[in-house]
């Protein structure tokens, strides 16, 4: 959906398009191919509604100053149909326009009417996008590094999808290799303890408690039938139940937190299939590895890397990052055009190497987009959160959302850019004041709820509503800044930034607090009562828009 700002930049530059045309006619200007130009919203109010940069563009062609260039322009622009009061040549040569102040009051009632749909866009034309996020290995609990990456990567997902890309979410079970080894060996150990007998975690085992529960609950099911079979029989079985119990509960914490996966990957599966000894095979045959002290080498500073990366070990087992590339491999192979993964900072020298070998199998590295993510630390009574009293470990996905809920907790992982490190607040999250964001964004919605319910008289069609009444700036500015909608959403898309959409809506939120408590809606004045609910139910649709992007509940009464 194309919303009204997006309209008049359109027919902004067409029209300097056509005075370029004009100019050259009547041989103000030579005849020049016309660049690429912007029209852009100006970040100070005293520049106008939009600004042009096409006359400094344009000066080297010309042989001209770009000021003289931008008059000629100026004179020769045909302005018919667009609502512009004044244009101004400013600064170096850009021409800022000046529009009536109630030029954005149309889109009103066009947002209202497209109700959930506004703000909805076809920038990306269906493109298949995978996004892949969380993927934390099911050997424990989901942590709040994994709360953020949900928290992110499905917020990036739902604004992708509202864009118009056709989106997979998916995630990664890091269900083979090494730590699925020293995962079966500590609940090997915590196993034989409860039964009595003599055994000790690995010192890089897990030691959390809650694989002594996992232990209990195997004892509970098998009681002592694997005590004394072979200790790889007793493993095997000991890590299915695990991982099967771990992923369920992973499954069911990221339900809670509204996060639901499309696909759940088995790296395991890239090993059965042969798909990792495939895509090692290309690599060799590509002249992209090579052997050194026993081991098999992946020439990952052909790529910009800063080292190369063994690929098979001495002992003939594959690494990790083999089966990372064969999933790369194989995310390509199902069709996706645009794959993005979120990947905590200690992954950060991952990505060149990564992207080095999406290019040596042949496929486009531009197409694999790394969205890196910074360190979240808990703050409760303005104190540092070490500890989880439960798991003696670190505070839990679940934990975090039983304290704080999951609108907050949500909110608070996306209101920063994910190259930011997160303070979260648990008091601040907790608080039902205008200090915490997300309670401030939804009371806005519920205000507007209740105010719409207690208008007793019918409406006419948004339409057909009169606008005329409204025109006090607090109006203005608030109908101004619904209108950015619909172009924050492709920002937000464009730019994988969810952290943009959340400062959006709280501004919104913002100036309709503003509006409300200056101005009554409803009065006793009904044409401007209608003007009034019509503003403020365009701002309950962009609000509830905007938090269901971001996973939000947009609630009617609080």
């Amino acid at each position: 959906m194309k919303g009204i700002v997006q309209e008049i930049r359109e027919r902004l530059a067409a029209a300097l398009e056509s005075a370029v045309n004009q100019a050259a006619a009547k041989g103000l200007l030579p005849v020049t191919a016309l660049p690429p130009f912007t029209v852009e919203v100006p970040r100070e109010k005293e520049h106008g509604d939009f600004a042009a940069n096409l006359a400094m563009l344009l000066a080297r062609a010309a042989r001209s100053a770009p000021r003289r260039i931008a008059e000629v322009l100026v004179n020769c622009l045909d302005l018919t149909g667009i609502p512009v009061e004044k244009v101004e040549v400013a600064g170096p040569g850009f021409i800022n326009f000046y529009l009536h102040p109630r030029w954005v009051l149309p889109e009103l009632p066009r947002i209202v009417q497209a109700g959930d749909d506004y703000g909805r866009a076809d920038v990306g034309g269906g493109m298949r996008v995978q996004v892949e996020f969380v993927s934390a290995n099911p050997t424990g609990l989901l942590h709040m590094g994994n709360a953020r990456g949900a928290a992110l990567g499905d917020s990036i997902a739902a604004i992708l999808e509202f864009a118009g890309y056709r989106v997979t979410r998916e995630y990664y079970i890091n269900d083979a290799g090494n730590q699925i080894e020293n995962f079966a060996r500590s609940l090997e150990a915590r196993y034989l303890q409860l039964l009595g007998r003599p055994a000790e975690v690995p010192e890089e085992g897990y030691h959390g408690e809650d694989l002594i529960d996992t232990a209990r609950n195997f004892v509970a099911l098998y009681g002592d039938r694997y005590l004394e079979a072979p200790a790889e029989e007793r493993r095997r079985v000991l890590a299915e139940y695990a991982l099967k119990e771990k992923l369920a509960a992973i499954r069911r914490a990221l339900e809670d937190f509204g996060v639901r996966f499309d696909v759940w990957f088995s790296e395991q599966s890239l090993h059965d299939s042969g798909e990792v000894e495939e895509t090692i095979a290309i690599l060799r045959e590509r002249g992209y590895l090579y052997e050194h002290e026993g081991a098999l080498w992946f020439r990952a500073t052909a790529f910009g890397a800063e080292k190369d990366e063994v690929l098979v070990r001495k002992n003939g087992v594959p690494t990790y990052f083999a089966a990372d590339i064969a999933y790369h491999r194989n995310k390509f192979r199902r069709g996706f055009e645009r794959i993005i993964n979120i990947w905590g900072a200690d992954h950060h020298g991952h990505v060149a190497r990564m992207k080095g070998a999406v290019a040596a199998l042949g496929y486009d590295p531009g197409a694999l987009e790394i969205v890196i993510m910074q360190l979240v630390r808990l703050y409760r009574g303005g104190e540092l959160v070490r500890m989880s009293k439960r798991t003696g470990r670190f505070v839990t996905l679940e934990e975090l959302v039983e304290e704080v809920g999951r609108d907050a907790a949500r909110y608070f992982f996306v209101m920063r850019s994910a190259d930011s490190h997160l303070d979260f607040d648990l008091d601040l999250a907790k608080a039902q004041s205008n200090e915490n964001p997300v309670y401030y964004i939804q009371y806005a919605h519920a205000r507007i709820c209740s105010i719409l319910r207690q208008n007793n008289a019918p409406l006419p069609p948004p339409e057909a509503v009169d606008l005329g009444p409204l025109e006090t700036e607090a109006e203005l500015a608030l109908a101004r800044r619904l209108a950015d909608f619909p172009e924050e959403v492709v920002a937000c898309a464009r730019d994988l930034a969810p952290h943009r959409l959340a400062r959006y809506l709280h501004e919104v939120a913002g100036l309709f607090h503003s509006f409300y408590n200056s101005h009554r809606v409803l009065t006793a004045d009904r044409r401007l009562t209608e003007a009034r609910l019509l503003l403020a139910g365009a701002t309950r649709v962009v609000l509830k828009n905007g938090l269901r992007l971001l996973g939000l509940s947009a609630p009617e009464r609080m």
